[in-house]
């Protein structure tokens, strides 16, 4: 199939309309069968809950052209799992996994000629998401859903790409110790626009959120997970129940077990012991692994390695390993791919 014309290693992280969406409705405690349309508009009612109260929750995961021509799909069951996760914490009508993972392939299909080709540094994001709705003025959860799925292509979400980057802690929660912290849930990102704000007009490219109990632990960096190497070469990440549980973050943890023999940790983090770190790293579906150049917190700058110029040796074995992974230029463990029809 011919490609879109795009210039894939220029398009950014942005939006772009493709042919097609998938789309379902929850009406009378039952999911009809989805479809594919050629919209990107949705029509709600004023009173609807996805406006008012937030009942709204999404997912993020991509698609990859391999070098064999297959187009490939990272983990999806976990991204429906953790969909209804969300979904559940919202008391959302949860969506069948299966729908789920017939939705995705069914709009990727429906979009190959908008999958960038291999070897461009882009990929296809998918962004499927839920939404309450219907006629309501109370405060209850809706009796009316919409699912969605919408992709489009895109390059590296940070500009730079696979480059360090900056970052700053703050006085900001992200979440409550209790709240949904870990779902993914539209409320906890419009509450990270200041914060993120404030941390770029003071000369970083984002900021770290401290857990908001006690204000001494990493919770989050922005919209991605932590994570460290110790001068042990152990993979530690943070452990607390406000940090959205991060697929791309579980996958590094089985590549560093499993391919390169590493002890992994998940636990607590200390803001005020960065120095067991030789090197750190934000890790999502959007960011993949972007390197941790420095944290500033309280005044203190702390550098990783090589002064914060550069990626680290073991950050960019793991960044390598996963995104040949993601590729198909070497074996998956079962179940981390999903093929796509071409």
């Amino acid at each position: 199939m011919e490609k879109v014309n795009l210039e894939w290693a220029q398009i950014g992280f942005q939006y772009r309309k493709t042919d097609f969406r998938y789309i379902a409705y929850y009406r009378d405690g039952a999911w009809d069968s989805g479809r594919l349309d050629d919209g990107n508009m949705i029509t709600i009612h004023e009173g609807s809950q996805a406006l008012h109260y937030g009942q709204a929750c999404f997912e993020g995961l991509k698609a990859q052209t391999a070098k064999d021509g297959r187009v490939l799909l990272f983990r999806p069951d976990q991204n429906a799992k953790r969909l209804n996760n969300s979904a559940r914490a919202l008391l959302m009508a949860e969506v069948p996994e299966q729908m789920f993972l017939q939705g995705c392939h069914d709009v990727v299909k429906a979009n190959l000629r908008w999958v960038p080709p291999y070897g461009s540094g882009a990929s296809l994001y998918i962004r499927p998401y839920l939404i309450g709705h219907g006629e309501n003025i109370g405060l209850k959860p809706a009796e009316q859903y919409i699912f969605s799925i919408f992709v489009c292509p895109v390059g590296p979400y940070f500009k730079d790409g696979f480059a360090p980057i900056h970052l700053t802690t703050t006085d900001y929660d992200r979440a409550a110790p209790k709240g949904t912290g870990a779902a993914k849930v539209g409320g906890n990102y419009a509450a990270s626009f200041l914060p993120h704000e404030l941390a770029v007009k003071a000369g970083f490219t984002d900021c770290i959120y401290l857990d908001p109990k006690t204000h001494t632990y990493i919770d989050e960096v922005g919209t991605s997970n932590f994570f460290g190497i110790t001068k042990d070469n152990v993979f530690v990440t943070p452990k607390s129940p406000s940090i959205l549980p991060s697929i791309t973050k579980y996958s590094l943890m089985h590549i560093a077990r499993e391919h390169f023999g590493m002890a992994v940790e998940e636990r607590p983090v200390s803001i005020e012991q960065l120095d067991e770190f030789t090197e750190a790293g934000a890790c999502g579906t959007a960011a993949v692994i972007t390197p941790i150049g420095s944290i500033t917190h309280n005044g203190h700058l702390h550098k990783f390695y090589n002064d914060g110029t550069s990626a680290g040796p073991v950050t960019t074995k793991l960044y390598e390993t996963l995104t040949s992974i993601q590729r198909g230029e070497i074996d998956a463990p079962a179940g981390w791919l999903m093929d796509v029809a071409v």
